[in-house]
């Protein structure tokens, strides 16, 4: 295989992965907000950090906003990659933090992923060629004469 050919597959590669990643939490976004609603999906889920030490006022705040910024970073993952990756991974990190005083390792372990995902997608944003940010940010080529 060239050089040519191995540049464009790990640029292929991460297209598809971060794309994946994108859709997945536009759809957690999308469905809380426009599914039961976020006031509906906060107040379901409050129940479960009852047995935490977190104060209940806060824990609604962060779950009512929980969808729009998850369909945020699912949105903008292609257009403001860095930054959308960025609050996506301090997003997860709060959700481990709640997750983790529930006691729920099972869930930590699968929020564990999304932390990786978000890690490897950072690290790696230099084969980021395949985005609505460099497609907007390509010059025209010069006709030559």
């Amino acid at each position: 295989m060239n050089q040519v050919t191995e540049m464009t597959d790990r640029q292929l590669a991460y297209v598809v992965f971060r794309l994946s990643l994108g859709v997945n939490i536009l759809i957690h976004g999308y469905g809380r907000l426009f599914g039961p609603g976020a006031g509906t999906f906060a107040s379901k889920t409050m129940t479960e950090f009852a047995v935490t030490p977190l104060p209940r006022s806060l824990t609604y705040v962060f779950l009512v906003t929980l969808p729009l910024v998850e369909l945020m970073v699912g949105t903008l993952i292609g257009l403001f990659t860095r930054a959308a990756l960025t609050v996506g991974g301090f997003l997860i990190t709060a959700l481990i933090f709640g997750t983790a005083l529930r006691s729920d390792w099972a869930a930590v372990g699968i929020q564990m992923i999304y932390s990786i995902t978000y890690y490897l997608l950072l690290v790696n944003r230099s084969e980021n060629r395949f985005s609505l940010y460099t497609l907007l940010l390509s010059k025209p080529a010069v006709p030559s004469r």
